[in-house]
C-alpha cells in the first residue's frame, strides 16, 4: 500500500471519530437552544466545550498533521487508481485542500486555547440571553471582549492571515472575497438604496397592515410550520422542527437536519418568514451529494452560499406574488381571526412593505441590507481596532447607525445591539446574509431563463425548483469557491447589480414610484 493510500485512510478514520463527537456537541449544542433550562445551560455548555475540545485534540496528533499535509502536498497525484474512482479522486482533491485550509488556521492554536474558546463562547450566549432579557448591555460587554481578545488573537495566529483581522476572520465564512469586496458592493448597494427608500418614504402609496398583529395560537403557528415545510419540499424522514429564542437551522448528522423558528401571539408572519429560511438551509444540506459525507466534506460550502439559499426561498419564492397566492387558502383556514375581511393583494402587499424598523430579523426584504451593512461597520471595527475599542460605547455607536441609514433608535439594547446571538462566537458572519441575497439574484435570473418559475410556484410545483437548485447551486458548493461557483452557475462574474435591480423593479411596481 502507498503511502498516500495509507496517509488518506488515516485522515478519514480521524474524520470518522471526530465526526462522532462532533454530532454529540451538535445535539447538545441544540438541546441548550431550545429546551434546557436556564439553570443548566453553563453546565451543558460545559460538556459541549469538553466534547468539542476531543475533537479538536483529535486533529492535533502529530501522524494526522502528517498525513493532512502528505496528501495536500500530493493532492495531484489523487487520480481515479488511487481513489477508486474519478469522482471519488475529485472529492479527496477537494478535502486535501479543505484540510489544508483548516490546519493553517488552527495550526498555532493549542488544545488549551480551544477548551478557553468553546468555554467562552458557551458563556458569552448564556450572558447574552440574561442581558437580551435584561435590556441591559453591560452584562453582556465583558463576553463580547472576551470574545474580540480571542477572535482578534486566532487571527493573528492563523498561517494564513490577510490584510487585516477582519479579513482573515471573514475568509473563514467566505474564502476568496475580502472586506475590499464588501466596501465595493456595500457602497454601490447605499448609493442606490438610500435615495429608493427616501422616494418610497415619500410615496403616496398606502399598504394596508392593521392586521397584522392581530392574535394567534402557538398550536396554529405549529401546524403553519409544518404546512410550510411540507410545501417546501422538507424530509421529515431526515428532519425535524422546534423552537427556540433565535431561529437556526443545526446538521446533526447526514439524515438528521434540524430547523427552529419563534412564535410571537401577535405577528404570525415572524414565523411564517423564518421557518422558510431555516427550510431554505435545510434543503441545502438534504439535498447535497451524499459523496460530501464519505469524503468529509459537508461542511465545506461557504456561508454566504448557505444564506444565498436560505434568502432565496424566504424572499424570492416566499415573498413573491405567486406564493402568497399559493398560501393565502391556508393561511386563512389557520388564522381566521387575521383574515377575516383581507385580501390575497392586501397580504401580498403588507408582506412586502418597506418600513425602517429595528429588529434585523423582522425587517422587511428592501430595508434588510442596512441592517447587513451598520453590523458589518461595528464588527470591522471591532476586530480591527483590537485595544482601542471601547466595548463600553458599542450601543450608541450601534443607536447612531441606525438614525442614520435608517432614521430610527433603539429605545433599549434589546431591541439594539443584543437583538442578534452572532457575536456570542466571533465576527464575520453578517455580510455573508447580504451576499447571499445577491447570490441568489443572479441564479434566480439564470433559473427564469430556463423555465417559468412563478408558474412553478403559483402551483406548488417545488420539485421542479428544488431539482433545479440541487443540481446547479447545491451540487458542487461544497467544493468550489464563492466566485467560481456564482460563475459557473450563472456564466457571469459577481455583481450586486441583479439584487439592486430587483428590489429598483419590485418596490418601484409596489409603491408606484
Amino acid at each position: 500500500m502507498s503511502k498516500l493510500v495509507e496517509s488518506l485512510a488515516l485522515v478519514k478514520k480521524t474524520l470518522a471519530e471526530v465526526r462522532m463527537y462532533n454530532q454529540a456537541s451538535a445535539v447538545l449544542n441544540f438541546d441548550m437552544q431550545t429546551i434546557c433550562p436556564k439553570e443548566g445551560m453553563e453546565a451543558q455548555g460545559a460538556v459541549d466545550a469538553f466534547l468539542s475540545n476531543k475533537a479538536f485534540i483529535l486533529q492535533k496528533e502529530p501522524a494526522y498533521i502528517e498525513a493532512c499535509q502528505y496528501i495536500y502536498d500530493h493532492r495531484g497525484e489523487l487520480t481515479a487508481e488511487v481513489c477508486s474512482s474519478e469522482v471519488d479522486a475529485e472529492f479527496d482533491r477537494c478535502l486535501a485542500e479543505s484540510l489544508h485550509r483548516d490546519f493553517a488556521r488552527e495550526k498555532n492554536i493549542t488544545p488549551e486555547m480551544q477548551h478557553e474558546r468553546s468555554l467562552a463562547y458557551n458563556k458569552a450566549y448564556v450572558n447574552w440571553l440574561e442581558a437580551k432579557k435584561s435590556k441591559n448591555f453591560s452584562i453582556f460587554a465583558p463576553s463580547l471582549a472576551e470574545v474580540q481578545k480571542i477572535q482578534v488573537r486566532e487571527a493573528n495566529l492563523n498561517e494564513d492571515r490577510k490584510e487585516t483581522p477582519y479579513d482573515t476572520l471573514f475568509d473563514g465564512y467566505e474564502r476568496e472575497l475580502t472586506s475590499r469586496d464588501l466596501d465595493d458592493c456595500f457602497n454601490e448597494c447605499k448609493e442606490r438604496l438610500v435615495p429608493l427608500l427616501k422616494r418610497i418614504m415619500a410615496s403616496k402609496k398606502k399598504i394596508r397592515t392593521d392586521f397584522l398583529s392581530r392574535p394567534v395560537t402557538d398550536e396554529a403557528q405549529k401546524t403553519c410550520t409544518k404546512y410550510l415545510l411540507e410545501t417546501m419540499g422538507f424530509d421529515f424522514n431526515r428532519g425535524a422542527f422546534a423552537t427556540t429564542e433565535h431561529p437556526f437551522t443545526t446538521e446533526i448528522g447526514k439524515n438528521d437536519i434540524r430547523v427552529t423558528t419563534h412564535y410571537y401571539p401577535d405577528m404570525f408572519y415572524s414565523n411564517i418568514f423564518s421557518i422558510i429560511h431555516e427550510g431554505g438551509h435545510a434543503l441545502f444540506e438534504q439535498n447535497q451529494p451524499k459523496e460530501n459525507y464519505s469524503h468529509y466534506i459537508e461542511f465545506n460550502k461557504t456561508m454566504g452560499m448557505h444564506e444565498s439559499t436560505s434568502r432565496f426561498y424566504e424572499n424570492r419564492i416566499g415573498r413573491s406574488r405567486e406564493f402568497i397566492s399559493l398560501i393565502y387558502p391556508k393561511c386563512c383556514e389557520l388564522f381566521p381571526n387575521v383574515f377575516e375581511g383581507v385580501s390575497e393583494n392586501e397580504f401580498y402587499e403588507s408582506m412586502n412593505t418597506v418600513t425602517p424598523s429595528l429588529i434585523r430579523t423582522e425587517a422587511d426584504e428592501f430595508t434588510y441590507t442596512f441592517h447587513i451593512i451598520i453590523r458589518y461597520e461595528i464588527e470591522k471595527m471591532i476586530v480591527n481596532g483590537g485595544d482601542k475599542v471601547d466595548i463600553s460605547a458599542l450601543p450608541k455607536l450601534w443607536n447612531d447607525k441606525y438614525q442614520e441609514y435608517l432614521g430610527i433608535r433603539p429605545e433599549n439594547d434589546a431591541v439594539g445591539i443584543l437583538q442578534d446571538v452572532h457575536w456570542t462566537s466571533g465576527f464575520g458572519y453578517f455580510p455573508t446574509y447580504a451576499l447571499g441575497n445577491m447570490y441568489n439574484a443572479m441564479y434566480y435570473n439564470k433559473m427564469a431563463s430556463e423555465f417559468d418559475i412563478k408558474s412553478a410556484v403559483r402551483f406548488g410545483d417545488f420539485n421542479k425548483i428544488n431539482s433545479w437548485m440541487k443540481q446547479n447551486v447545491w451540487a458542487r458548493a461544497d467544493r468550489e469557491a464563492p466566485k467560481t461557483w456564482i460563475k459557473n452557475i450563472t456564466g457571469r462574474d459577481f455583481t450586486p447589480k441583479d439584487f439592486l435591480d430587483y428590489l429598483e423593479n419590485k418596490y418601484g411596481e409596489i409603491y408606484e414610484l
